[in-house]
């Protein structure tokens, strides 16, 4: 009798299981990323751009970090927020040699990068000569003698990462942005920049193969945010006032962002087809962005597309005296770019950039999957889609 009431019982256990959500009958572990590797502009460059041409100077890094900290922000970049729920340290640059450490990664954004090389330098057009490539090039090279310091022992050890870290690693990706902008820049039209979004993307591709050739299995990529909701954007290249959106916003700039991010989820579904082993997150950054600018007077950020730390005008920027700027006044030079008094109230910090406060409202959003393809959180990426 109690042997048949043991079998009913174990039998009824799983009838019921049956009926409970996958995740509950098959519940996964959290992922146990040891390091991060990232590619990027300026939305992630802890440090890089400040490096190779100068630091990014106060009042940046005024509400976290308490002095400059090469990051073109208030304080906090989502790279950051990602690194600290990851319980690992803040990634340092690939470029910078002073102070860094490297055993949890390393980072080889700029502020300023293409996806694509521009024919232009830094000083003409803004934008880095780090290209997506070249930080590609320089990943390999790091993944190499990384190892042949790493064995010198001592310190060198202390400072690099293991070898299977890199088999391990998270390896993320915020580009795009500026190959956007870029074609706005030099007058294309709308049509033009589209043209050239394939080109574009079959070389982000291409930068994600090589590093899936080299032991990277586990993805996470951002697209890209609503370009036409910055005011560096929509003051430099003019637009109709019927082109302007109830927000505020630049139409026809942000119909292309969505362009190219619809593009990026089709190339990002290639790549899952050509890369059997990778576990590949695609995140819809641009829909939390624009998110907090339509909604931002309700979540506490009053006026949205205006300029923390700025100078002149009606959104509080002026093209040619950034955040920090300075003009002589009696043989002395004078502030005339400042940060605002309560950076967490802004959304836009230098015209560019997004403030630390609103990184921070980006990040609590896309860590939990509600805005990935595949739904899958932070913690849970390292598992491919559909297994």
């Amino acid at each position: 009798m109690a042997s048949s009431l043991s079998s009913i019982l174990v039998l009824t256990i799983f009838i019921s299981s049956l009926s409970l959500p996958p995740s509950l009958v098959l519940a996964k572990d959290p992922c146990h990323f040891p390091a991060i590797f990232n590619f990027g502009d300026s939305n992630s460059d802890t440090g890089g751009l400040s490096a190779a041409f100068g630091q990014a100077g106060p009042p940046h890094g005024q509400s976290f970090f308490g002095s400059p900290a090469g990051r073109y922000c208030d304080g906090r970049l989502v790279i950051d927020f990602i690194a600290e729920s990851l319980g690992l340290p803040y990634i340092s640059a690939f470029l910078d040699s002073t102070g860094t450490n490297f055993t949890h990664g390393a980072n080889f954004a700029t502020a300023g990068s293409t996806i694509r090389p521009q024919n232009t330098t830094l000083h003409q057009s803004g934008f880095s000569p780090i290209s997506l490539n070249v930080q590609s090039y320089e990943f390999h090279d790091f993944l190499a003698r990384s190892q042949v310091v790493r064995k010198r022992g001592g310190v060198f050890e202390t400072l690099m990462p293991k070898q299977e870290y890199f088999s391990n690693a998270l390896y993320t990706f915020d580009i795009g942005q500026n190959d956007l902008t870029a074609g706005y820049f030099l007058n294309m039209s709308t049509d033009e920049v589209k043209a050239y979004v394939p080109d574009v993307l079959s070389q982000f591709k291409t930068v994600v193969q090589n590093i899936y050739g080299q032991g990277g299995r586990y993805f996470w990529i951002h697209n890209t945010g609503p370009v036409g909701c910055l005011p560096y954007v929509f003051e430099r290249v003019p637009i109709l006032a019927s082109q302007v959106d109830e927000y505020g916003c630049a139409s026809p700039f942000n119909e292309v962002a969505e362009f190219f991010n619809r593009e990026l989820k089709k190339a990002v579904e290639q790549l899952r087809k050509d890369l059997p082993l990778a576990a590949i997150t695609y995140v819809d950054v641009y829909s939390v962005k624009y998110s907090l600018i339509s909604n931002g007077k309700k979540l506490g950020f009053p006026k949205p597309l205006r300029t923390c730390c700025g100078h002149g005008g009606k959104f509080n920027f002026n093209l040619n005296v950034g955040c920090g700027g300075k003009i002589k006044k009696q043989g002395k030079e004078v502030l005339i770019a400042p940060a605002c008094q309560n950076p967490a109230a802004h959304v836009n910090w230098d015209g560019v950039h997004f403030t630390q406060a609103a990184n921070q409202y980006i990040f609590e959003r896309i860590v939990d999957g509600s805005f990935s393809d595949p739904p899958t959180p932070l913690n849970m990426a390292c598992y491919r889609k559909g297994h």
